[in-house]
């Protein structure tokens, strides 16, 4: 989203990338952010309701940060290339209706997008506007596994 506010449309979908969660990788950062049993190993998960590994809701969350960065990088200097001057953009002044909808397991392939549903012109910052989106993301089975309502500020023209 490096585009001013005044140029970004509700409804713009902005694909952020994919990634594959391994068994490894699920229990690296469990064991350092969040270690419940069903994040620690096959053996611990296989007695959860769970009933095998999965990864932490963090590390799902973790990983659209990842990408939303990195993309937004790459934009930057696709349009510094092409001779334009991208937009500023933040803070984000929150988000809301976080859900982990499904458990992530090992060898589960996500794909993060975000889809823009509003904007709102700030009355504090007149040279700013917000700009809401849903953050959504899928598996390989092209289910809803994690979303979320986020919001943040973007230069204005």
């Amino acid at each position: 989203m490096t585009k001013p506010f005044d140029e970004i449309e509700i409804g713009e979908t902005l694909e952020l990338g994919q990634h594959t969660f391994t068994q490894d990788e699920i229990i690296r950062f469990a064991e350092q952010f969040d270690p419940q049993p069903f994040h620690l190993s096959e053996e611990a998960a296989a007695a959860t309701h769970f009933g095998r590994l999965c990864a932490s809701g963090w590390h799902t969350a973790s990983v659209f940060m990842k990408l939303w960065v990195a993309r937004h990088k790459e934009l930057v200097a696709e349009m510094l290339a092409d001779g334009q001057t991208p937009a500023k953009m933040g803070p984000s002044p929150g988000f809301e209706d976080l859900k982990w909808i499904k458990p992530v397991f090992a060898g589960d392939t996500l794909r993060y997008k975000r889809i823009v549903t509003g904007k709102t012109e700030s009355r504090s910052r007149p040279e700013w506007g917000l700009v809401h989106s849903d953050m959504l993301v899928v598996n390989q089975d092209e289910k809803l596994v994690f979303s979320f309502k986020g919001t943040v500020f973007v230069e204005r023209r």
